[in-house]
């Protein structure tokens, strides 16, 4: 279960844009990620790349949690919003629940819940 301090350190890493460094730092090694049903994304190291790969056609992305963070335990449910500005000048806005389960003080596994038509750049 994560301690209120590591949480909102988390929450403040990824908030303050450092969302690959958030990964390496918060997540176990062998920590799964997945988007809505799609087939979870496995271990810190391809999580990082993944992130980075996204991150790297990115000019910008302003992330805000959207309070009350829910704990029950060893589970954390966070609504976040994204906000991406792209290199070539397109936008996209994201509004998602991400459902983790911790390890310790550490995300084992997390879950996005969000509308998928979300992800068209305008």
């Amino acid at each position: 279960m994560p301690t209120t301090e590591r949480l909102e350190s988390f929450i403040a890493a990824v908030e303050g844009g450092a969302h690959a460094k958030a990964i390496e730092d918060y997540y176990t090694e062998d920590a799964t990620m997945r988007e809505n049903q799609a087939e979870p994304r496995r271990g810190r190291s391809t999580l990082v790349a993944q992130e980075t790969t996204v991150l790297e056609r990115t000019e910008s992305v302003v992330s805000t949690c959207v309070r009350p963070v829910l704990v029950n335990g060893d589970h954390v449910a966070i609504h976040w919003i994204f906000e991406f500005t792209f290199k070539g000048g397109g936008r996209m806005r994201m509004e998602e629940i991400a459902w983790q389960r911790w390890e310790g003080d550490r995300i084992a596994e997390e879950q996005f819940f969000y509308d998928p038509a979300q992800r068209k750049p305008g």
